[in-house]
C-alpha cells in the first residue's frame, strides 16, 4: 500500500489514511533517510490516535511512551544512538515489542535481531521536489 504526504498541511490526513490500515499489526518499522520526515509522521499519527502528550524524538531516551484519550499506550522508539543489540535488551526493549501496545520505531535496523516477525515496514521516501513524502507500507 503507498500513501502521499503532499505536504505538512495534509500530514493529519496522511496519519489518518495509516490509522485505518492498522487493523491488527502492532509494531511498526519507520524506514528512511535522516529528515525524511519519520518523527513528524509518528507525531501526526499519534496526535489522531488521541495522544495529548507532546510527541518527540526519544532520540536520547531511546523510547517514549505516550498515553492516549482511551488510555492505550503507544511507544516510540528511535534506535539510532544504540550501539548493540546488547543496549536494547538492557532498557527491556523486547517487553515493548511484545506487549501488545502499538510500537512505533526509527531506525529498527539496530535491533533487528528481536524484532517480531509480524513488523510491519513503513517506508518513508523524500520525492524530488523534496517537500512531498510516499509512505509504502509492507507486512
Amino acid at each position: 500500500m503507498k500513501l502521499t504526504i503532499a505536504s505538512l498541511d495534509s500530514i493529519n490526513e496522511t496519519a489518518r489514511q495509516f490509522i485505518r490500515q492498522i487493523g491488527s499489526d502492532r509494531v511498526f518499522a519507520f524506514n528512511g533517510p535522516m529528515g525524511a520526515g519519520k518523527t513528524t509522521f509518528i507525531k501526526a499519527i499519534c496526535e489522531e490516535l488521541g495522544v495529548n502528550d507532546t510527541v518527540n524524538s526519544p532520540t536520547f531516551a531511546i523510547v517514549n511512551e505516550y498515553e492516549t484519550d482511551d488510555h492505550r499506550i503507544i511507544y516510540h522508539f528511535d534506535c539510532y544512538r544504540l550501539k548493540n543489540i546488547q543496549e536494547a535488551l538492557d532498557l527491556g526493549a523486547e517487553e515493548y515489542l511484545y506487549s501488545g501496545n502499538l510500537c512505533f520505531i526509527e531506525w529498527a535496523e539496530n535491533i533487528s535481531p528481536i524484532l517480531p516477525g509480524n513488523l510491519v515496514q513503513v517506508d518513508i521516501q523524500v520525492l524530488p521536489d523534496n517537500r512531498t513524502r510516499e509512505i509504502s507500507i509492507h507486512r
